[in-house]
């Protein structure tokens, strides 16, 4: 959709105020400073109208807006992505989150979350119940877009992604219907969503299966420098034995001081039996002489918000994703070099595994691409406004990128791929691409929701339907 003019953006402003009322539309001022902030805060694009939604006849009126005056549109939940698609450069942005409503059923196990709820908001919901839910490793991530592009998570190797405990949506789309969608109603859709992303419609609410947990058993073990290549190499064969109620994220941090980086493992067990999840934690203890070892029980909810502490708003940041077979001596050497050549004190590559549950899941039941046993490597520059070394921050992450390269798989999470990671991009979604694209056209034939990449250029040519 080209850029929006003048005329049409008073015109669509016009529009939006009868319909949605002035108060929620807008254009400066608080409300809209709020509206375009995002986690990264490195991204300067500045919409030309934010519609702050709280309900779904809002949501459908301003898409329908949006598509009358021919004005770009984006969609912003929790604001986390880190390039910035949650701002519509110059045109309109629907602001989800004043749509932070979860609501927990007990005995269903299952919770209706609203578009802009957060998974701290989530868990925090269902806590009180003593159930919780299958998510990313930050709080203040938007549950609706970690959800639909996948959602790796200290939980996912017991439960699956995030998309697997997706139970169905609700779900405008660009003429404006309003539909559900679960494995009954709109099941192609529903197919879609799970792991094509917000590129459909907007989610304006979804439920979710929730998890009963008795003992939750987490925390973080950081190991010296001089010990990488025998702390990393003893976790190979940990992941690679690891049942499905121990999940480890790893990776690369600077150290608690600043100084030499570290190797942290923050494994989870999720199992009922507290023995055996001792024995697992003991294990990964002894992989070498730790300068910090910090398990104990724990709770979601916490786990989430040590990570939020850890990568707080404002920060600026770029983020790089590759995804990898396993820990073999390849990517453990670049796991050193990124340890070596650390750039800012606020950088880290961290290590997710899908295995377990996730991994059980047929490639073709969902969207999503990649259900074989690997890694998705996390590879985030981030670094203080106003640092002068911003572009030594970026090609440190660029470096190692590349230096993963005959490591790794031909395309990686589409949650985390920028724009321009084109190579990768055209196999994100491996032998569902087609099915996910001839959807595409079928839901949005006009493009009008763009949210993680897709490998849309055959799609976008003039003609789109010979693509098939």
């Amino acid at each position: 959709m080209a850029v929006a003019t003048y005329r049409q953006l008073v015109r669509l402003t016009d529009a939006l105020q009868r319909t949605v009322g002035t108060g929620r539309v807008v254009t400066t001022g608080p409300d809209y400073e709020a509206g375009r902030r995002l986690w990264n805060g490195a991204v300067s694009s500045r919409p030309a109208v934010i519609v702050r939604c709280v309900d779904p006849a809002e949501v459908r009126a301003a898409v329908l807006a949006a598509g009358e005056f021919g004005v770009p549109l984006s969609v912003r939940g929790g604001g986390h992505d880190w390039s910035g698609r949650a701002l519509s450069d110059g045109g309109l942005t629907l602001d989800l989150s004043g749509m932070r409503q979860v609501t927990v059923d007990p005995v269903a196990q299952v919770a209706v979350v609203s578009g802009g709820a957060t998974a701290a908001d989530l868990v925090g919901a269902a806590e009180p119940f003593g159930l919780t839910a299958v998510t990313g490793s930050a709080g203040s991530v938007g549950m609706a877009g970690l959800t639909l592009g996948g959602g790796y998570g200290p939980l996912s190797g017991r439960f699956g992604l995030a998309l697997d405990n997706l139970v169905s949506v609700d779900v405008v789309l660009a003429d404006g219907s309003i539909v559900t969608a679960d494995s009954e109603q709109e099941p192609d859709l529903f197919w879609a969503v799970r792991g094509g992303g917000g590129n459909f419609g907007v989610v304006t609410s979804m439920r979710v299966r929730l998890h009963r947990v008795p003992a939750l058993l987490s925390g973080m073990v950081m190991y010296p420098w001089d010990q990488a290549e025998k702390v990393l190499t003893g976790l190979s064969d940990v992941l690679a034995e690891s049942p499905d109620e121990l999940t480890v994220q790893s990776g690369v941090l600077p150290g608690p001081e600043g100084d030499d980086p570290v190797v942290f493992l923050a494994p989870t067990w999720s199992g009922d039996d507290g023995v055996a999840g001792g024995r697992a934690m003991a294990r990964i203890d002894s992989l070498g002489t730790p300068l910090v070892s910090q398990i104990a029980p724990t709770t979601t909810r916490q786990m989430l918000a040590a990570v939020d502490a850890q990568f707080p708003f404002g920060r600026h940041a770029e983020i790089r994703p590759r995804s990898v077979p396993s820990l073999t001596a390849g990517v453990r050497d670049v796991l050193r070099l990124a340890g070596s050549t650390l750039t800012s004190p606020r950088s880290a590559v961290s290590l997710h595994s899908l295995h377990g549950a996730a991994a059980r899941v047929p490639v073709r039941d969902t969207a999503f691409g990649n259900r074989d046993p690997h890694l998705m490597i996390e590879i985030i520059a981030c670094w203080e406004p106003g640092d002068p070394r911003a572009s030594d921050h970026r090609a440190w992450a660029s470096n190692l990128t590349s230096a993963l390269e005959p490591e790794a798989l031909r395309g990686s999470y589409p949650n985390l791929l920028g724009r321009g990671e084109v190579a990768q991009i055209a196999h994100a979604y491996g032998p569902n691409t087609a099915r996910v694209l001839a959807l595409k056209y079928r839901f949005d034939p006009d493009d009008v929701f763009r949210a993680i990449p897709l490998p849309l250029s055959p799609w976008r040519s003039r003609d789109r339907a010979s693509a098939w």
